[in-house]
């Protein structure tokens, strides 16, 4: 082995020794510096944070929590709504206990009906469960949509006049405050529940989501997303809720819009459901024996629930055709 020979290995050893010891080196480096970062509260391997990585991160959040609202609207959906919340939803005082008493007042009424029409014991027993579970349920179903509507005729002024008083310059609190006396109805009412929630230190988005239980709404969830949003990020709420309020507007005049397009199919769908039973009665008002049999015999009773059944059916399939979600 020559002399150059022994020097080039000499030099690729003492390189190749040298790039370990600064391998070394850099690491204990980096250590320190990741330890001197987490003593000062950076949870980065930076020491310092710029602000991109900062609205990164409120961005993150933001996506996190849509995620995960998503996520819970959707196990709110396939959960069943308890007695007592579709109490509160349909704006209610009335106590479980008084409903169940109510219920089976109903109960009570609809077999008296089945026994003086003399119906059979097949039929007596739907009567039953009808006046149990069935008509207590339509009517609670009923009034929550009434409430629901009230509710949306008067969201959209109330969210402009919350605007205009951010606008102003009053807080968020006060301004929900002032809408819960200045508004009637549910709008007053859910605005009342909020702003009292929010006086025994439960925060306003906080209290405003809970009132999207009550108030199971689009746009109610929008309401308290916007709050939410604004609580979190620090973002404008007087612009996110003039863009709700405007949302809103738009929808009434969509559903107006498809109403007056379908008026001519809710009109003829109304008269074929009501020609039947007019119809009826025009006969036993000019022969009430042509139609006794079907009153006083049991194949009559039959035919007469059968053609009922079959009618209600045909009703709630041409409800469905023209009704339009919106």
């Amino acid at each position: 082995m020559t002399i150059i020979q022994i020097i080039l290995i000499a030099m690729i050893a003492f390189l190749i020794f040298a790039i370990l010891i600064f391998i070394v080196m850099n690491r204990g480096s980096k250590q320190s510096k990741k330890n001197i970062s987490l003593i000062r509260g950076v949870n980065s391997g930076d020491a310092t944070v710029n602000e991109k990585d900062l609205q990164n991160k409120r961005r993150a959040e933001i996506a996190r929590k849509l995620k995960y609202s998503k996520e819970e609207k959707g196990a709110d959906k396939d959960s069943k709504i308890s007695i007592s919340m579709k109490l509160q939803q349909a704006g209610s005082s009335m106590t479980l206990k008084k409903f169940w008493v109510l219920s089976v007042i109903s109960l009570v009424i609809f077999l008296l009906l089945a026994k003086l029409m003399a119906f059979s014991v097949v039929s007596t027993i739907l009567m039953g469960v009808t006046g149990l579970l069935g008509f207590p349920r339509f009517i609670l179903s009923k009034a929550i949509k009434s409430r629901q509507k009230k509710f949306l005729e008067e969201f959209a002024d109330a969210l402009d006049a919350v605007v205009r008083l951010l606008q102003a310059g009053m807080p968020v609190a006060e301004a929900i405050s002032m809408i819960s006396r200045e508004f009637d109805g549910p709008v007053g009412e859910e605005m009342s529940i909020i702003y009292d929630k929010q006086k025994i230190g439960i925060p306003l988005h906080e209290a405003a989501q809970e009132g999207t239980k009550r108030m199971p709404l689009p746009e109610m969830k929008m309401f308290a997303a916007g709050l939410s949003i604004q609580a979190q990020t620090g973002s404008s709420l007087s612009e996110v809720l003039s863009n709700l309020s405007r949302v809103i507007r738009s929808r009434f005049r969509l559903k107006r819009k498809v109403m007056a397009l379908s008026s001519e199919a809710i009109a003829s769908a109304s008269i074929i459901g009501a020609l039947p039973v007019i119809v009826g009665l025009g006969l036993w008002m000019v022969n009430p024996e042509h139609l006794e049999p079907l009153f006083t015999t049991a194949t009559g009773k039959n035919m007469l629930i059968g053609s009922a059944v079959w009618m209600s059916m045909g009703i709630l399939v041409m409800k469905q055709m023209i009704n339009f979600k919106i």
